[in-house]
């Protein structure tokens, strides 16, 4: 796993397009032209990895829905790109059929099943079309890759989300095809990366369920030596001819949301999390409505692609979001003085008004090589505009709902430090945040106290109820903290960083600062590992903890599928991915990866069934808390 998750799967989607002959060397060969078919996952699958730009260069001319309304286009090759569902596979024959395409590339993000492949096989008979089908291949891409080390395996599906594996009403049958649907996708990513891993996994939950058919799927397949993924893989080349592969394997880490419910509801302030958490971030693309005007109800919404490219944004997503808020700054001043300089020499030759004839022999190298850089510059003004609107947009949530207030309240609860005011001040205060904010600071308290701990809860239900909370959550944390809570000490796990306040902000309190930070807190927050970092480091350094002492171990390569107590990995691993069985967030996400910035030679991936925020997350609990 010596190259990241993104460059794999990012490479076999080129390979894919360039009609499985691998990625197109640049200068070397003319790309053959195609039109692009895909269905919603497939378009899932390819948003957060290619660009328009990407695709035209790898040939594709035109990119279509699989169930739009489509017309023929003669003496081109079609590229299919879906899930091999019923519908999906009687939509490709019916094409085949209506003779809509020349060629046909069949490419399909899992495996398609045998049934369905005769399907497709008697379609391209009965339609006379059975020479034009090029190849079909199984890719094996069931996954979205959203970041360099972070993936999810469905952009808001229910089917896998905590409530549907925690629900009072699920069925055996139900469980089996939710916990198929997680391996599928966790066995297309191995494929993708072409590693074994070893996997752990704690005992009595879904993530151990997953584990078990995953180490069985992976151990079948390598049985299997005449059609194994893993004996000739063919991703194993990077673009540049580079081995993709290190001779280590991986550690996986499969946990359950159950873990620690406190993390997905805490208020965080990190740049990444809190776009998630305040407005509306999907597939690296946040939308921000506008605020209505008088007179017009009706409100604009903007959408802005946080991309790869982008490197304002890969710099400081991970950054607390005052130091992002400077760091804006800065980047306008910075073009400030760049667009200063071009006027300046424009005015130099006569070009912006200037009296009088200019000798402009002095200037002209200049001002070329200004008018050079000016594709770079405008790009520079579009992203820093951009930017400017994500985090004024921010801002004005912090202001309105204190969140800054909040995130130093649960901090300083969960590192068992003293607070200036009490939860229950915090929940009476008329002006002190929305109804949802209450009930998330509620929760992280209520599960951060000892089991044995005296709390009034009639008295913190009544000002709850008072602030217009939904009860239903807090109704199923009574009950998972009595029966389902880890008998580890989650509260010494649950144990926060701490926070200081430092003095006003340098920049952004100076005379013309696009952001007035006044009233906000600038928070330092001291560095600290979550549960789920913790248990990683535990597993990936060979600690011994009590934490991890019942884990389960699979490794798919020994012969019988066993716990041993020998044979097992006794060097510390170099690789790790953690996956979340029933939802996980990017205040996880950027936890692992401050934790891995100070291993060096360490590499760690993080991926779950979906990303959810607070918002959603206490939705699910309401659901759960309903149906008591």
């Amino acid at each position: 796993m010596s190259f990241s998750i993104r460059d794999k799967q990012t490479y076999a989607l080129k390979s894919m397009f360039n009609l499985g002959r691998g990625p197109i060397r640049k200068h070397l060969a003319e790309p053959e032209w195609k039109v692009v078919i895909y269905d919603q996952f497939g378009q899932d699958i390819i948003s957060p990895l290619l660009s328009v730009a990407d695709l035209r260069e790898l040939g594709v001319t035109l990119y279509l829905p699989l169930h739009s309304v489509r017309d023929a286009i003669p003496d081109v090759a079609a590229l299919y790109f879906v899930i091999p569902t019923e519908e999906s596979i009687g939509r490709i024959c019916q094409d085949m059929h209506d003779q809509l395409y020349d060629n046909y590339y069949f490419n399909f993000i899992s495996g398609i099943p045998r049934s369905k492949l005769e399907d497709l096989a008697s379609a391209a008979l009965h339609a006379n079309a059975e020479s034009q089908v090029a190849k079909v291949y199984d890719q094996y891409v069931n996954f979205v890759t959203l970041e360099k080390h972070l993936f999810i395996l469905k952009n808001k599906v229910d089917e896998t989300s905590y409530f549907s594996l925690n629900k009072a009403n699920l069925k055996d049958y139900e469980m089996s095809s939710i916990t198929d649907s997680i391996v599928e996708s966790l066995y297309s990513v191995f494929v993708t990366i072409g590693s074994i891993p070893i996997i752990r996994c704690p005992t009595g939950n879904a993530a151990e369920v997953v584990a078990e058919k995953l180490d069985k799927k992976l151990r079948e397949n390598l049985r299997d030596t005449r059609n194994s993924f893993f004996t000739s893989i063919p991703n194993a080349m990077s673009e540049g001819g580079q081995p993709m592969s290190s001779f280590q394997r991986p550690l996986l880490l499969i946990v359950d949301r159950s873990l620690d419910l406190a993390t997905p509801l805490h208020h965080t302030w990190t740049y990444q999390a809190m776009i998630h958490d305040v407005l509306d971030l999907h597939l690296n693309t946040v939308t921000i409505q506008e605020a209505p005007k008088e007179g017009n109800p009706a409100r604009k919404s903007h959408k802005y692609n946080l991309s790869q490219t982008d490197k304002f944004w890969q710099m400081h997503m991970g950054n607390p979001f005052p130091e992002v808020a400077e760091a804006v700054q800065e980047e306008i001043e910075e073009y400030k003085t760049h667009e200063e300089e071009v006027q300046r020499l424009k005015a130099a030759m006569g070009l912006a008004g200037e009296d009088g004839p200019v000798d402009i022999s002095d200037n002209t190298a200049k001002l070329t090589s200004a008018m050079s850089s000016l594709p770079e510059l405008l790009e520079k003004k579009r992203l820093i505009d951009m930017h400017t609107t994500i985090a004024t947009s921010v801002l004005s949530s912090i202001k309105e709902r204190k969140l800054d207030e909040y995130f130093e309240m649960e901090e300083k609860l969960m590192s068992k430090t003293t607070t200036d005011k009490s939860v229950l001040d915090f929940i009476n205060d008329p002006e002190g945040g929305e109804a949802e904010d209450k009930m998330r600071l509620f929760i992280i308290y209520y599960i951060s106290q000892p089991s044995n701990s005296d709390i009034n809860i009639d008295q913190f239900e009544q000002a709850l109820e008072a602030a217009g909370c939904d009860m239903a959550p807090l109704k199923y944390i009574k009950r998972w903290r009595q029966y389902v809570m880890p008998s580890t000490n989650t509260q010494q796990q649950l144990r926060g960083g701490g926070t200081k306040t430092i003095g006003m902000f340098s920049h952004l309190m100076s005379t013309g600062s696009q952001f007035v930070m006044e009233g906000v807190k600038n928070l330092v927050v001291k560095k600290h590992n979550l549960p789920i970092t913790k248990i990683l480091d535990s597993l990936m350094e060979l600690k011994s903890s009590s934490d991890v002492e019942n884990y389960r171990y699979f490794d798919p390569k020994l012969t019988r599928a066993v716990d041993p107590g020998v044979g097992r990995s006794k060097m510390p691993y170099n690789d790790a991915i953690v996956f979340v069985v029933g939802g996980g967030n990017y205040i996880e996400y950027h936890n692992l990866m401050d934790y891995v910035k100070n291993k060096p030679g360490k590499r760690v991936s993080y991926g779950c069934c979906e990303l959810l925020n607070a918002t959603e997350f206490l939705q699910e609990l309401s659901l759960l808390g309903k149906e008591m």
